[in-house]
């Protein structure tokens, strides 16, 4: 892994493969996108993180049956996605960019939801890099995102290597992303394998832990699950699902290491998802996910003009959170270079 990768579009890729002319271009498309607007950033911000820590704390405080408060959890939950977004974008300096007063008090807010959510810094900025920069490579793709095989290297790998591709493939995985994506992939996992590199996993973990217990002891036992584990818990199993159907959808189209396009990846192998207004504003417009991998500096609330301004970008492929879109997404298990599209166990047993 490589924490060394940019944040921005490696450019370096691009130039080296042979459609990096037409590549450049529509690169240069987007870039007029990729400029914030100080007061609509300091806005979204501030309502956002708002209306996060009001929901928050009617789910955890208000004196009235845990099941009153449940409609809070959720809602706390959809708008934790939305804040995560203004965290991925501080990330990518896509939001709260140079040394204005607005920016320098924004960002670390910002990245202190970071912590609530179970993503530290340092992790994410390297493993959500590397992702961009090999988004639907067949070979080292697996970093920052869920892993694909082919039928053959499927068919090579022992059973016990089976059985973990089937179970972080599984929509088991996906549910409990709150213990196996967030808590042990982003805290537990990186602060093992790396602890001086990786201590801000460990004070994620710490302090996730600490906010169970103090809300334990001030609120009660069921003030803890409606509120800190309720609302984690919910907010990164959506958010689970979200990155898996961002790149594992029926029409995605997975390249070879050797003759992989950056632009290609982006237009082909990250999808758009079709969202209700209200769900396109829960989710930061993450859906519109095709345009963010172009040029992961355009602020999210900037994706939807540019997927408007630049026709190249208005033809994805498509996926929902439609149940039957849902069941489509989970069909879809490993990448068969012969027949060009994803397939399930048992069509690629068949052929």
């Amino acid at each position: 892994m490589d924490s060394a990768l940019p944040a921005t579009i490696p450019s370096d890729i691009i130039v080296e493969k042979p459609a990096a002319r037409e590549g450049k271009v529509l690169i240069d498309a987007a870039r007029p996108y990729a400029v914030e607007s100080p007061g609509r950033t300091v806005w979204v911000v501030v309502s956002t993180l708002a209306a996060w820590a009001t929901c928050f704390a009617l789910a955890t405080a208000l004196p009235a049956p845990w099941y009153a408060r449940l409609p809070f959890t959720v809602l706390t939950a959809l708008i934790a996605v939305r804040s995560f977004i203004l965290f991925h974008d501080v990330m990518h300096t896509a939001m709260c960019r140079g040394n204005a007063l607005w920016a320098r008090v924004s960002r670390p807010v910002v990245t202190a939801f970071g912590f609530w959510i179970l993503t530290p810094p340092r992790i994410w900025k390297e493993s959500h890099n590397y992702h961009h920069a090999h988004t639907a490579k067949l070979v080292g793709s697996h970093i920052g995102s869920y892993m694909m095989l082919t039928p053959a290297m499927y068919a090579k790998a022992t059973p016990s290597q089976q059985r973990m591709y089937r179970l972080m493939r599984s929509p088991l995985n996906v549910a409990v992303g709150y213990l196996t994506v967030f808590l042990w992939g982003m805290c537990v996992g990186p602060f093992l394998k790396a602890k001086k590199k990786h201590w801000d996993s460990a004070l994620a973990l710490v302090l996730h832990l600490a906010q169970i217990a103090l809300t334990v002891y001030f609120f009660g036992v069921g003030a803890a699950f409606t509120g800190v584990i309720g609302c984690v818990g919910l907010a990164c199993g959506m958010g689970a699902y979200l990155f898996y159907a961002q790149h594992n959808f029926p029409d995605i189209h997975v390249q070879p290491r050797e003759s992989w396009s950056y632009t290609r990846a982006a237009l082909e192998s990250s999808s758009f998802m079709e969202m209700s207004p209200l769900m396109h504003w829960f989710t930061g417009n993450i859906g519109y996910h095709h345009v963010h991998h172009l040029n992961p500096q355009i602020p999210f609330y900037r994706l939807p003009e540019a997927m408007a301004g630049i026709p190249e970008l208005q033809h994805p492929g498509r996926t929902s959170l439609r149940l039957k879109d849902l069941r489509a997404a989970f069909a879809l298990k490993l990448w068969d270079p012969a027949k060009g599209h994803m397939v399930g166990y048992d069509e690629a047993s068949a052929g």
